[in-house]
């Protein structure tokens, strides 16, 4: 429970610093695009206003991981996190195309247009630099406590810096070559990056209510650490999903057929053992013992060594 308290802390303080830091930027940027005339600034402000949203789902998020289970949900409710990773994914992706049709409209529909405002400029450089302190401390704490969530919405921030940066170029070549349509142009581009990292993002979470592993390297360690034991020979079936950032994973091996079951036992907690001190953050193993030699028929489910290699 102290782990699960943990987490949730981590998970409230960074979300609480997301929401206060994209909201001071985030207002900055739409005021300021709209005083200066710039689509691309007003583009940019938007975006950062979808991570307030995002930051303050991730706040409601934390508190529901943080239940324990009940008879309704045995295993918890730490799949929520990824539910909340899916739709937060849907609410970029709605920014993204909503700012799309816009550019594209004020691009085919020209207009005369002014230049915007060197204040554009300056709000932009700071914008810059927030969004990339914000994106490292979360990737940060999401690595910490290996949370989908956090590490998905500081991809979402680091692409906003290179959305800044894109922003800032345009409105150096704005400036430069005198031609505001430039503006238009950079925030029919910053649309399109929006969008590519919602669908990066909903994909990206669609494997943990796969109940999929996105580090497929666990397999290896799994067979590898089954090796180590004496008595435990062929590993097969196995399969692992995660549940929030904990491992379960399940397996079948083979022993000698003639030896006690307490003999099966040490085996099989042997096995745990091994698996646990070579996989990170596993919350349960369940292992089944059939007699070695024994035919199995091959399983819809789980992966052999066979399997692996391909």
């Amino acid at each position: 429970m102290e782990h699960s308290a943990s987490r949730e802390q981590i998970l409230v303080r960074t979300s609480w610093i997301s929401t206060i830091g994209n909201g001071v930027l985030s207002v900055a940027k739409i005021l300021t695009g709209l005083f200066v005339g710039s689509l691309a600034v007003l583009g940019d402000g938007i975006d950062s206003a979808t991570d307030v949203i995002i930051s303050v789902v991730m706040i409601f998020t934390a508190r529901i991981v943080s239940k324990p289970p009940s008879r309704k949900y045995v295993f918890g409710y730490e799949k929520a996190e990824s539910i909340a990773t899916k739709i937060l994914s849907l609410v970029i992706f709605y920014a993204g195309v909503q700012m799309f049709i816009s550019s594209a409209e004020r691009l085919i529909y020209s207009e005369p247009r002014e230049l915007p405002g060197m204040l554009a400029l300056y709000v932009t450089v700071v914008s810059i630099a927030g969004k990339w302190l914000l994106a490292w401390y979360q990737i940060r704490q999401g690595r910490k406590i290996n949370s989908s969530m956090l590490i998905a919405n500081a991809k979402n921030m680091q692409n906003d810096v290179l959305i800044s940066a894109g922003v800032l170029a345009g409105l150096f070549f704005t400036f430069i070559l005198r031609l505001p349509v430039l503006d238009t142009v950079t925030g029919l581009v910053i649309s399109a990056f929006i969008i590519k990292t919602s669908i990066g993002i909903f994909m990206d979470s669609s494997i943990d209510l796969m109940d999929g592993v996105k580090d497929e390297s666990v397999y290896e360690k799994i067979f590898d650490a089954v090796d180590r034991v004496p008595g435990a020979h062929n590993a097969h079936r196995v399969r692992s999903r995660q549940i929030g950032n904990l491992y379960m994973i399940d397996l079948d091996i083979e022993a000698d057929g003639d030896i006690t079951l307490n003999k099966a036992h040490d085996i099989a907690t042997a096995v745990e053992k091994s698996i646990k001190d070579s996989v990170e953050n596993v919350y349960d193993i369940v292992v089944h013992i059939e007699p070695e030699g024994k035919c199995h028929e091959k399983e819809a489910f789980g992966i052999d060594k066979d399997t692996l290699a391909q």
